[in-house]
């Protein structure tokens, strides 16, 4: 098994506006940094330039808020216009209080206003963000496009920062996945002793998410696309759904 796990951020990547060609940029990134992908890379990606790739951008004067969206509004004391947006982008609205709305998103994860962020957006005040329309869709087609252009196999995936239960703070989450265990899963395995594990899951797209998030920052750094070599474990064909705790078995909902 791999000892070392080497992290890399690309330099020079453009601000990305909408019909970017995300692979070429991702291409052109990896020529910058001087690598050549090699079979078992991951690149992780932020969510913020796949969305913006993907014309995910919405003004919100072009917004008009439902009676409903007025009710949480006033909840959460937020711009009805954006709360209109984070129900659209939501299947069931779990809790609410002053500054947030936290959502079932319509991908199948639970996340705080369904990811609808402002930050890092050029244009006007009052210009929004979604998240990416099929992530493990994006993430499949950067996939491809590598594979193709380098003739090895390597993983990609998306990556947003969310907060947690249990915790202060977010870290980065993978939110799209192509060619990583999202989900490892070590039941049967035996630990130092011998002793066979019976509930270990390891998230590990999560986990590789999250090393990337340390060099992606959250302000103004513009890193956006991240290399790590050395994943101590096999690809395979995955998806980001393989995190996604099913609603019955959780018990925060």
């Amino acid at each position: 098994m791999a000892q070392q796990l080497t992290i890399s951020a690309l330099p020079d990547i453009p601000l990305v506006g909408a019909g970017a060609d995300l692979s070429a940029i991702l291409v052109n990134g990896l020529q910058a940094a001087g690598i050549r992908l090699q079979t078992g890379d991951v690149l992780v990606v932020a969510q913020k330039i796949v969305s913006k790739a993907e014309g995910r951008q919405v003004l919100l004067a072009d917004v008009t808020p439902s009676p409903e969206a007025l009710r949480w509004a006033a909840i959460c004391e937020k711009d009805p216009r954006l709360v209109e947006l984070i129900l659209q982008e939501s299947s069931e609205v779990l809790r609410a209080r002053p500054g947030v709305l936290v959502v079932a998103h319509r991908l199948g994860f639970v996340a705080a206003n369904a990811g609808i962020d402002a930050s890092n957006v050029q244009g006007v005040d009052d210009v929004v963000l979604l998240l990416p329309k099929a992530p493990d869709t994006s993430a499949a087609q950067m996939q491809a496009a590598l594979q193709a252009r380098f003739g090895v196999s390597v993983g990609v995936i998306i990556n947003d920062s969310h907060g947690r239960a249990w915790r202060n703070g977010t870290v980065g989450t993978a939110i799209g996945v192509a060619g990583v265990p999202a989900l490892l899963d070590l039941r049967g395995a035996p630990d130092l002793f011998g002793r066979p594990l019976h509930i270990t899951q390891v998230g590990l797209a999560d986990e590789l998410a999250a090393a990337a998030s340390i060099l992606m920052g959250q302000a103004a750094e513009r890193v956006p696309v991240v290399h790590i070599r050395g994943l101590p474990y096999s690809l395979r064909d995955s998806n980001a759904s393989e995190l996604y705790r099913p609603k019955a078995l959780d018990m925060f909902r």
